[in-house]
This record gives C-alpha cells, structure tokens and sequence, in this order.
C-alpha cells in the first residue's frame, strides 16, 4: 500500500477503524445473497402437456427448458407452487394434487432452484372469499351439518395431511425450502360456517376463540414441517396491504397466541390493494412492530393488456396496462422494496401464464394478461429480464464523516491498495480528502 495513502492520520488504528465501518455500513442493509426472488409456476406442467411454446423476448427457437430458463436469464432462485387437496376437475387451473406437485417439485430442485410448497388446505382455491374444508376430510352422511364437525377432528387432519405430504415430496427428491401453511388466510382457514372466520381489523376479545381455532390450525401444520422438513421456513400467508393496521393486526395476534412461523408472506397486487405508497405504509408498519421479521411479498403481477374490471384502483396514469407499463411497475416495486430491509422475497404470480388458442381452454378458462409471457405471441414480457434487479442492491455512494487524509484533495480517486482508478463501479474509494463506498 502505498504510503501517501496509509490512513487517516492520528495513528495507526484509524485507518483499521475505517475498514471496519465500511464493511459495516454494507452489512447493515439487508444482504443480496439472502434474498429470495421466484416465481408462482403452478401450470408450467399444463401449459407444456398442451403443447404451449415459450420463446425469448427476441423471438428466435422456443425455450427448451422454462425452469433453466427463468434461473440463467431471469435471475430468478425459487419456484412456488399451490397444493390442493382433491381437485376434482371442474377447473383446469385447480390440478395440483399431490402427484402433480411431487413431480414439479423435483424438476424445480433439480434445476437447483428453491421450492415453495403453498398449502392450499382445500379442493379448490383458498383466498379471502373461500376457505373450504377438503370434502374427504368429512363424511356428510354421518354429519349432516358441517357446524357439527369438531375442530379437533380438523386440526389433526391439518397435521396428518401436511406430514403424509411433506413425507412423500421428500422421499420424491422434492423436499420444499419453504411452505406456507395456508393461502391468503387473513380472514382465518378451514371454514365451516361464516362466524368460524377472523377479523384483524377488529382486535376485539370476542373474537378470541376464532384466533385460537386458527392458530391450532397453524400450529398443527407447523408441527409437521418441523419434523418432516426441519430445515424449511414456514411462512403465514394474508394479503391486506390495504389496510396496514389488519395486517400488523393479524400477526400480533399469532404472535400473542405464540404460532411457530419464521416469515410473513404478502400479496400485492396495486389494482386490489393500492399504490406503492401504500404498500410502503404497510412495510413500514410491519417493520416496527416484528422488527426481526423477514417479509416476503409471495405474490405480485401487474396486467400488459386489459386492466381488471374489478379493479379497486385505476393506476392506469401511473402503470399503462402495456408491456411497457408492466416493465415500469416491476422497476418501481423492486425500488421500493430495496428500501425495506425486511423484505427479502419477491415471488411473481402465474407467471407462467401463456395461452393460444383452443390450447387456452385445456389450462385455463380466461385470460388475465398478469404474465410474464404474452398470451398472444408467447414471448416473454420485457418485465421478466427486470425482476432480477431485486437481487442487486442499487448502486449508491456513502460518504464517510469528514477526516483529515494524507492523499491530496485533488480530482483524482484511487481504490485501497494506492492505485489511481479512472472508473469506479463497486467497491470502497478514497479520493478528494474522503473515503466512500459505491455500492
């Protein structure tokens, strides 16, 4: 090292001291390489058994290989995909059964690719609206009157299923990296009448028993990842971001019931659930009260044609619904999610979307245009090749507190070991009478 540049002057430890800071401003942020960034590929196996092609944006040779693909040219280290019950055919989007996932779920490991395994609990979609118990799960001819079925009954069934699962996927070579223990359960899971659901926006004692039945629930299929896959994270599962005071809600009420999870799971989608000012609102919120919490947004989309009819809010002004709009919304999410050090997953939903004609029918009953290929061309969407930015932190200065330095302030910079650089990228810097980090 060269002597002019030896360190800050005043002794010898300074410059030590200079070094440690600067590592740690960088081990302050959350860190690049623990972060998750996937995708919701559920019907990739439909899509291809009906003879759908993906090509790159360019066009040229179909892909060969969707997973490779999304992995090498997207950035992308995980893969999630639901589980239902006993689907029973009346929709072709609802076809992850057991058998299905084991499969999928190998190639995903395979691939050398994370695996989210999203427990659905029911025959058919679980969300806000529907949480049905699986109808192999009762006996109707015995109970005629599902409020008659007895939770106990239920939560076993909840532990038994989830560790026959997770037991088969891992003999499979399929074991998941990640499992959610619901989907969107903000209003509670596994209902048998509309009083068994719960209401985080209330916090009120009455409600009380309902938390409780929910969180035997959780507890049950918590019980099972931790013996059958002990090193899987466990994540819980809502989508209020409108309402950032139900969602810390919700989970301060687990966390007052004590529920076994390691990671809060999010959906986001801005037509639903409001502008990025909101979702920052509700990160915010959820940073201060579970501070040592990972958050992980485990489903997004935005539209590149035809915005919903049911949309809750018109961003149109902001995100056009066009594959340019599209592209802007993920630059716009992944920027503002690298200002939350809570947030380390991002997961794109029905990514994988890609119809065409009568193969449309043999997946999926309608288009909803929130994929990451176009329907109509099947070309990747330029939003896909963006997504990976949420694995780079974005390039910034940091100045440290003024010093008095050996090197001349002059326009000159040079890197750590005495050379003069000419470009900077990443890396620490000293130059014009101070030491900086671009990171």
């Amino acid at each position: 090292m060269r002597n002019d540049i030896k360190g800050i002057r005043g002794g010898h430890l300074p410059f030590i001291f200079v070094l440690v800071l600067l590592q740690s401003v960088i081990c302050t942020k959350g860190s690049a390489q623990n972060r998750v960034l996937g995708a919701d590929l559920s019907l990739l196996p439909a899509y291809e058994a009906a003879g759908t092609a993906y090509y790159p944006h360019e066009g040229g040779n179909a892909i060969s290989d969707v997973l490779s693909y999304v992995k090498t040219e997207a950035g992308m280290n995980a893969v999630r995909v639901r589980l239902f019950v006993g689907p029973d055919g009346s929709d072709p989007s609802v076809c992850q059964d057991l058998n299905y996932v084991k499969q999928l779920g190998k190639r995903i490991k395979d691939a050398g690719l994370k695996f989210l395994l999203d427990f659905h609990y029911s025959d058919t979609w679980a969300d806000p609206s529907n949480q049905s118990i699986p109808k192999s799960w009762y006996n109707l001819e015995e109970i005629d009157d599902l409020d008659k079925l007895n939770d106990g009954t239920v939560w076993e069934l909840v532990n038994k299923y989830t560790t026959a699962c997770l037991k088969e996927l891992v003999e499979y070579g399929a074991s998941p990296d990640y499992v959610q223990i619901g989907n969107e359960i903000s209003y509670g899971m596994l209902w048998r009448k509309e009083y068994d659901k719960v209401y985080p926006k209330l916090m009120q004692n009455e409600r009380d028993w309902q938390w409780e039945r929910l969180a035997k629930f959780l507890d049950a299929g918590a019980r099972a990842v931790r013996s059958e896959t002990p090193n899987a994270k466990i994540i819980i599962h809502t989508e209020r971001v409108a309402e950032p005071d139900a969602t810390v809600n919700f989970y301060t009420y687990l966390n007052n019931l004590n529920v076994d999870y390691d990671i809060i799971g999010l959906s986001y989608y801005p037509f639903y659930h409001g502008d990025l000012a909101q979702l920052k609102t509700t990160l915010d919120d959820l940073q201060k009260a579970f501070p040592k919490r990972e958050v992980h947004i485990v489903e997004t989309a935005y539209v590149y044609s035809n915005y919903p009819s049911d949309a809750v809010y018109d961003l149109q002004a902001t995100w056009p619904a066009t594959a340019a709009g599209q592209q802007t919304y993920v630059e716009n999410l992944v920027s503002e999610l690298w200002q939350h050090q809570n947030v380390t997953g991002l997961y794109w939903w029905f990514a994988e979307e890609n119809g065409g004609g009568s193969k449309t029918k043999k997946v999926l009953n309608s288009w909803l245009n929130r994929g990451l290929w176009n329907n109509t061309t099947h070309r990747a969407q330029p939003a896909l090749y963006k997504l990976k930015d949420f694995l780079t932190e974005p390039a910034t200065s940091i100045m440290l507190p003024k010093q008095k330095q050996s090197q001349k302030k002059t326009g000159d910079v040079f890197d750590l070991s005495g050379r003069k650089v000419n470009k900077v990228s990443r890396g620490f810097y000293v130059g014009g009478g101070v030491s900086f980090i671009i990171r």
